[in-house]
């Protein structure tokens, strides 16, 4: 079995290359029949039932939890990146009989109270803080599985989990066959004009592709952001806004075949039926369980008190849009579909820069050795490529990762936006960190990927600075993960990580997107090589704050909108008002907080939302607002003593970076910051705290204070 089976291959790489659909199911029947066999014989052991220490309990439920672990990664990564109908069929099937087992082992209460037995012995054994933490999340996991439950709530409890699953699979395939189902063949170019040319040829190459002469325009994000920042065409604008806007909702199809409205009212009523199940007030509040904020009623002061900060600053440079279009354009109103057009005008005026311009400057090639060499500076690791691993692309590249000759983890990097590849940026874990039983060491192996335009036949992949810091973001995350020093898996990188704690890292490393040393060191003018000249980055520093208060605005917006999604939700609610009805209560009552703009009444962005409805942020939204604030506060101790200064990378590096799930979040954060989270740091970075100030003053004026 093993031999004819590449997902049964163990202690080496996946052989993406021989990976089919059918292979899915009977690996992973194999792989839970094994690891079933090894629960039974844990709790069989003497030792386990009246002293239990490390090596009998826990190695052993750490070896069945990887060997699953990196067979569905594979899987589940193929999903997203190389989606089939094969493959999703497989995928479908077998989903349910993972969830299954996992809940499975949280509802153990022979295995829970094994457990309890070896915390207890924690001093006594002498466990380090690493496993010590893991048994508390351990215990925590339990009670959040139900362990303690009556048989009946139990089951219940089980086939809620396993419904969440499959919906969280049918809203994501919903999305991403939305997605792919529109396009618009464009055979006049005058529709095109604004668009740079690097977008131009990649809708020409699309549309050559697919036997079509003239151009073919997608939702793909490239392409989208493309048209919705530059195309001149307004009615362009508009067709593909309500397109993108309304995805996986009523609107967007005849026969409604992925309207996403009463999976989400399914999804919202299973989370708040396990919450009340479990004892809690809301679904938000058990999500809190885990999170570094830990109160429902935190997480509403914190975003109240950045819509405070934050609704004036946007309101105002709103106001300096509308005034812009009026008086340049002649256009009184600015449509949703036109405010990313007009802001682009509006920047190149106030800074005489644009995303577009700033392209020939960002060779994808020269941002990644500038990234390298970064990391490099900051960390003491060097990057470099392997050409002879196997990867599921011909344009997916893999490197290895050393640090003093020795190789310490390795990562895929994917870049390029392809049809049946989901849409966004992530980094995923392949491989995690750990050191068995016979003391060998595991390295830990991550998956990055964006959506970026790919090269074209005669011309590089040109980035955006948007996408420059997208892809800094998303290896900020992979550092987490490949520079951990945590022996134990569950700890490693950023298992066992607090959900808001966790992009900390990820928004850390943006920071050197915006400083001229490093720009220097991945900036390079694709035709000439020169770097980015100081006057074009002088201007591109001054634009970094333009349109703050919008984009804070918007974000929180999302995060209120989850939260209070998540903490409000009652099955009974919900199920008496029409599908989507309940939901777009909560979301019309959001946006009378911090609107900014109208959005039409087509805009379905909610049946899109794949973060909270299909991805780990329900109720965490707020977790991007949050580690804002963390990575700020942060980054004003590389700013004081210069952003490639040993002593405070080194520092960052062993006091939070390579913990991983070690120890709290908040306990880390202390452990480098000498204090708890600021947000001082993060109005002054973005330039809210002035534009406040000078809000307040315009008002107090017109009001003749």
């Amino acid at each position: 079995m093993k031999q004819d089976n590449p997902l049964l291959q163990t202690n080496c790489l996946p052989a993406f290359k021989t990976i089919k659909p059918e292979h899915v199911k009977p690996a992973l029947t194999s792989v839970l029949a094994s690891n079933r066999a090894q629960l039974e014989a844990v709790l069989a052991d003497p030792r386990n039932q009246q002293a239990p220490d490390w090596n009998s309990l826990m190695l052993p439920l750490e070896e069945g939890e990887d060997s699953l672990n990196q067979l569905w990664s594979t899987v589940s990564h193929l999903h997203a990146v190389m989606n089939t109908p094969q493959l999703r069929a497989a995928y479908n099937e077998c989903q349910p009989l993972v969830t299954a087992f996992s809940t499975e082992l949280g509802q153990n209460s022979a295995l829970h109270a094994c457990v309890q037995r070896l915390y207890a012995r924690r001093e006594e054994l002498a466990l380090d803080s690493s496993q010590q933490k893991i048994l508390q999340d351990r215990l925590l996991d339990f009670k959040l599985a139900g362990v303690t439950l009556p048989a009946a709530e139990k089951t219940r409890f089980a086939e809620l989990e396993n419904r969440l699953a499959e919906l969280a699979t049918q809203f994501s395939n919903n999305v991403l066959d939305a997605t792919m189902a529109w396009s618009k063949h464009i055979t006049n170019e005058n529709l095109l004009a604004g668009l740079s040319a690097q977008a131009r040829q990649t809708a020409v190459t699309l549309a050559q592709s697919k036997g079509l002469d003239g151009a073919v325009l997608t939702l793909d994000a490239p392409c989208y952001l493309a048209v919705m920042s530059t195309a001149d065409n307004q009615a362009l604008r508009r067709e593909m806004y309500e397109a993108f806007t309304a995805r996986a909702s009523e609107l967007d199809s005849p026969t409604g075949e992925w309207d996403n409205r009463g999976v989400i009212d399914e999804i919202l009523c299973c989370r708040a039926e396990l919450a009340e199940l479990l004892g809690y007030a809301s679904y938000a509040e058990l999500s809190l369980a885990r999170k570094m904020a830990a109160s429902v009623d935190r997480v509403q002061d914190f975003l109240d008190d950045l819509i405070e900060s934050s609704l004036a600053p946007a309101k105002a440079e709103f106001e300096e849009l509308q005034q812009f279009v009026r008086t340049e354009y002649q256009q009184d109103v600015v449509n949703a579909w036109d405010v990313s057009y007009y802001s682009e005008k509006l920047r190149q005026r106030k800074f005489n820069i644009s995303q577009e311009e700033l392209r020939a400057y960002f060779p994808v090639e020269r941002v990644k050795q500038g990234l390298f060499e970064i990391i490099k500076r900051l960390y003491g690791v060097s990057i470099s490529r392997n050409t002879r691993v196997d990867t599921w692309h011909e344009q997916v590249e893999f490197y290895d990762i050393h640090r003093d000759g020795e190789l310490i983890a390795q990562c895929y990097l994917d870049l390029f936006s392809r049809e049946g590849k989901r849409q966004g940026a992530w980094m995923a874990d392949c491989r995690g960190r750990r050191l068995s039983r016979d003391r060998r060491w595991q390295l830990p192996v991550a998956y990055l990927v964006c959506n970026f335009n790919a090269p074209g036949a005669d011309s590089p992949s040109l980035l955006t600075h948007n996408e420059v810091t997208t892809l800094f973001h998303e290896f900020g995350h992979g550092l987490h993960h490949l520079l951990t020093r945590e022996n134990y898996l569950a700890s490693s990188g950023i298992n066992g990580v607090a959900w808001d704690a966790v992009e900390l890292p990820s928004q850390l490393m943006e920071n050197w997107c915006w400083q001229s040393q490093s720009i220097a060191l991945i900036s390079g003018h694709y035709q000439t090589g020169e770097v980015l000249p100081d006057a074009i980055l002088q201007r591109l520093l001054a634009a970094r704050n333009f349109q703050a208060g919008m984009r804070s605005v918007r974000q929180l917006e999302f995060a209120l909108f989850d939260f209070r999604l998540h903490h409000e939700a009652r099955v009974d609610a919900i199920r008496a008002e029409q599908a989507g009805g309940f939901l777009a209560r909560i979301l019309q009552q959001t946006r009378a907080r911090t609107q900014v703009y109208p959005v039409p009444a087509s805009n379905r962005f909610q049946n899109s939302f794949n973060h909270i409805f299909a991805g780990g942020y329900a109720a965490g939204y707020y977790s991007y607002k949050w580690a804002e604030v963390l990575s700020a506060d942060v980054f004003s101790r590389f700013a004081d003593a210069g952003i490639f200064d040993t002593e405070t990378s080194t520092r960052f590096l062993d006091k939070i970076l390579s913990k991983g799930g070690g120890r709290d979040a908040l306990t880390l954060f202390v452990d480098f910051m000498g204090r708890e989270p600021d947000p001082t740091a993060l109005l002054e970075q973005e330039g809210l705290s002035r534009i406040a100030a000078r809000a307040d003053e315009e008002n107090g004026k017109n009001a003749g204070i």
